[in-house]
């Protein structure tokens, strides 16, 4: 087994180790859901507020980009398709 494998599985069970320990007990494991739901409720909350800002800096955003990607993938679709259809009506 090389080093990198190794020190991986060691790395992976020190880290299985601690969240054992963190979660043990009922309370502390009740107090970490309630801190890691807390800290995802925030992330949203800023992803929101930043994308509400870049909206109004006129910056396009990671949705933004998405959206266009998804419009994009559909025009080379339907371009192919019309290519195929040119294609065979040619060929006729």
């Amino acid at each position: 087994m090389g080093i990198r494998r190794t020190l991986t599985k060691q790395a992976l069970e020190v880290s299985r180790k601690a969240m054992e320990t963190l979660v043990a007990d009922e309370e502390r494991a009740r107090t970490l859901a309630a801190a890691l739901g807390s800290m995802q409720r925030g992330k949203q909350a800023l992803d929101r507020s930043q994308e509400e800002l870049m909206h109004t800096l006129h910056f396009a955003t990671r949705s933004d980009f998405k959206a266009v990607g998804k419009a994009l993938s559909g025009l080379k679709r339907r371009l192919r398709e019309l290519d195929e259809k040119l294609g065979r009506l040619a060929g006729e």
